[in-house]
């Protein structure tokens, strides 16, 4: 069996530029909910967290479109 898929199926999602992306986002709102990047006020934690849950719902629906 070869690692290609046929016409008919996705790719694996982490062979996607859109998972690496995805990864990539949630990790930078991830650091800053955590505070390892410097916010100057909760709000910004907020919105890195935010950030990160909005990253990985959105993630997770165009995979489900994709798979359909």
């Amino acid at each position: 069996m070869s690692d290609t898929p046929t016409n008919n199926e996705p790719k694996a999602g982490y062979k996607t530029t859109e998972f690496w992306l995805a990864a990539a986002a949630s990790i930078v709102g991830l650091l800053f909910a955590a505070d390892i990047f410097p916010a100057e006020s909760q709000g910004e934690k907020l919105l890195g967290l935010a950030g990160m849950v909005l990253t990985s719902l959105g993630y997770t629906v165009s995979r489900t479109m994709v798979k359909k």
